[in-house]
């Protein structure tokens, strides 16, 4: 194949999308302050009326892309000109393939990280560890139950009629300068959706313990109240992003440094 590609190896190379086969993910879901919530969006994101924060830890062990990973992510839900999605705060990775992917194409704020979820029976665990800080544990009891009845339709995911989930993320692209200026064009607030198909989910009581760490402020996003967790298996499908609009980079600046590691 070599450093230089023809033009036939990069169309047929090329994929309408990247596909999770037995995506194996464990989901928690959690009330958090409205204050927090304002003051983590960048703009032109709005909070959404309910402040809910979720945050997952992931086993792809298999995908179209050639690449089987571990993954965790932290979301705020948010809403841009009426539309709500999860914007997506951190999403730290195992591989550094799967990293360049999501930063490049569609601004996802990764970096690498150990990660490591399974169940054992109707326990399932989860947690991302950064620099010898564990700063996100998940415990979750498969009870059948969430911690608060009815929490799971609080989220932004839609569902259509064969059963699969839409989810919609909301992330920004951008790129710093070679003279290390936050950013070398104006950042463009990107939507992205998700189709998940589901083949089997059930619902837990969930727990999360989170360890102050400079590098990874997942404190920063208090439990206020926990609602609960899903563990779910099944094939995902991430679409292609949409470009939403340009960003004022001086209005941007405060945030754009959680791809990064600074204290």
């Amino acid at each position: 194949m070599g450093f230089v590609k023809s033009l036939e190896q990069i169309m047929a190379s090329r994929r309408p999308t990247a596909d999770f086969y037995d995506a194996e993910m464990l989901t928690v879901f959690w009330e958090t302050k409205p204050e927090i919530v304002a003051r983590l969006l960048p703009p032109p994101l709005k909070p959404a009326a309910y402040p809910l924060a979720m945050a997952f830890v992931a086993n792809y062990p298999k995908t179209n892309f050639d690449v089987t990973y571990s993954e965790a992510a932290l979301f705020l839900l948010a809403a841009y000109e009426g539309q709500e999605g999860n914007y997506c705060l951190a999403m730290p990775v195992t591989n550094d393939m799967a990293l360049v992917g999501g930063r490049e194409l569609f601004g996802y704020p990764k970096k690498m990280a150990e990660i490591q979820m399974k169940r054992e029976g109707n326990t399932a665990v989860g947690w991302a560890q950064r620099r010898g800080c564990r700063f996100f544990e998940l415990r979750v009891k498969l009870s059948g139950r969430l911690n608060v009845p009815g929490a799971e339709k609080m989220s932004s995911r839609q569902v259509d009629e064969s059963g699969a989930i839409h989810g919609f993320a909301y992330t920004y692209r951008f790129f710093p300068t070679p003279q290390a200026t936050p950013m070398e064009y104006n950042p463009w607030l990107m939507r992205q959706e998700t189709l998940l198909r589901p083949k089997s989910i059930e619902l837990g009581e969930a727990e999360v313990i989170f360890q102050d760490s400079p590098y990874d402020p997942w404190a920063e996003v208090e439990i206020v109240k926990m609602l609960g967790a899903m563990y779910m298996v099944g094939d995902n499908s991430m679409l292609s992003g949409k470009a939403l609009t340009a960003v004022d980079p001086i209005q941007f600046a405060p945030h754009a440094f959680i791809r990064m590691d600074m204290k």
